[in-house]
């Protein structure tokens, strides 16, 4: 019998880190991009937030209810189609969700009315719904768990530099042509990425959805879905993406409605949250395969170093309404959103950590449909508190206390109930301390 044949030669093998299969950066490079022109997508609304309600004659509820209208088959799309990733190939239902991105762009080249905006809008929504986790599913198809948290943080990468790349653009846009030009543009931009993922687009060869749902073992969904690091994921994100929506949707008109600057100058400032989300996404992707390869385990590599910065975001971002000056102001809304960037790179990897692959995608997906149900909310929420309040500014200020609140309460709950290691010893029976697969992992990759 061969070395390779023995049981300790086996375990040595079992220890060892698994290589990462050709094309595995190019897959990775492609749905960054993918993801740009996602976020690209949703934020345009409220770059031109200011000239949409002046031409159409909205109140700040309308443009609320606008804001809002993305999110109303998001959820539910993005569930149905996390069904459908395991058994199709995530290659097709990428291409599938692309081109319905482009298409729902190109009906506000011209003249528009507010209830086909909205129509749009939904349209959007429900082929957007299931983006991030239909990216996540295929990305990690080409690395091992104990490699997927930096992948993780560049595909999260795509929605900071969406906005850090297509703000003064479309800005340019909307100052110097229209509007409704800025969407017709993103439509372009689209259909250039679907013939680029037609070209270059792969499957990942390390899991045969087939065939590991034939012959690995099968965890209810009501255990997965009821597991306490399931419920806290979704809780942590919630919070986080209640800031992210409100930053979509009345970031910019709270620049200029709000703090008076121009729309020219308010592009510029508009990139800021994002440019410094994108710092915190990337250090966090990187500091916590650095920790785990330490031997840390990922409850604290994950769970506590994802959740910490939500709660110090709220805290930040809770002192806004109590200082004066608009360069101060734009700063704690900056550094208090930005921080909530951390839990989108470690909630995918925890999820994953204790979910058969066979049934990653519609884990992943509903836990997306359940945590952007905060997408619905926030943004008709600051609507009402806007048009109800004394003033403008008043109102503004109410709302990001609210979003304060929400943060600090749902980073709290990320603290309570992160614990994916003994999650995993739980649901699959394998050994608390760390997956094996960690053991021998000297640096990230």
């Amino acid at each position: 019998m061969s070395a390779q044949g023995t049981p300790k030669a086996a375990d040595k093998t079992a220890g060892m880190s698994k290589p990462t299969p050709k094309g595995a950066w190019t897959v990775t490079f492609l749905l960054f991009l993918f993801m740009l022109v996602n976020f690209a997508d949703k934020i345009v609304v409220g770059l031109a937030g200011v000239p949409i309600m002046t031409e159409l004659k909205l109140e700040p509820e309308q443009f609320g209810l606008l804001g809002s209208s993305f999110f109303f088959l998001f959820s539910i799309s993005a569930i149905v189609v996390g069904f459908i990733v395991n058994k199709v190939p995530t290659r097709w239902v990428l291409l599938t969700l692309a081109v319905i991105w482009a298409l729902t762009q190109f009906p506000m080249v011209g003249t528009v009315s507010f209830t086909t905006l909205v129509i749009c809008r939904v349209a959007l929504g429900a082929g957007e719904g299931p983006a991030a986790s239909v990216a996540m599913h295929a990305i990690y198809k080409w690395f091992p768990d104990e490699k997927r948290t930096l992948p993780t943080a560049i595909l999260s990468q795509g929605s900071a530099f969406g906005v850090i790349l297509a703000v003064p653009a479309l800005n340019w846009v909307i100052v110097n042509h229209s509007w409704h030009y800025a969407f017709g543009a993103l439509g372009i931009v689209g259909l250039i990425w679907v013939a680029a993922w037609l070209a270059l687009g792969k499957e990942g060869p390390l899991e045969d959805t087939q065939f590991l749902a034939a012959n690995e073992p099968r965890i209810p969904y009501l255990q997965l879905l009821t597991s306490r690091t399931f419920i806290g994921c979704v809780a942590a994100t919630f919070g986080a993406y209640w800031a992210l929506s409100l930053g979509l949707t009345w970031f910019t008109p709270f620049i200029v409605k709000g703090l008076g600057f121009s729309q020219s100058q308010a592009g510029f400032i508009s990139i800021l949250p994002w440019v410094f989300g994108a710092t915190i996404v990337i250090l966090t992707g990187w500091i916590a395969q650095v920790m785990m390869a330490r031997g840390s385990t990922t409850r604290i590599a994950r769970g506590v170093f994802g959740s910490a910065p939500l709660v110090l975001g709220g805290l930040i971002l809770a002192t806004m309404p109590h200082v004066q000056g608009a360069g101060l102001q734009i700063a704690l809304l900056v550094v208090g959103t930005g921080l909530c960037g951390a839990i989108y790179v470690v909630c995918p990897p925890m999820l994953g950590e204790f979910t058969p692959a066979s049934q990653r995608g519609a884990v992943l997906a509903i836990y997306g449909a359940l945590y952007t149900l905060s997408g619905i909310i926030a943004p008709a929420v600051m609507g009402t508190v806007i048009q109800r309040a004394g003033n403008m500014v008043d109102g503004y200020m109410t709302g990001f206390t609210i979003n304060a609140v929400i943060m600090v309460g749902s980073g709290l709950l990320g603290l309570l109930l992160l614990w994916p290691n003994t999650e995993r010893a739980r649901l699959t029976g394998t050994p608390v301390s760390q997956p094996a697969a960690l053991k021998g992992v000297v640096s990230p990759t």
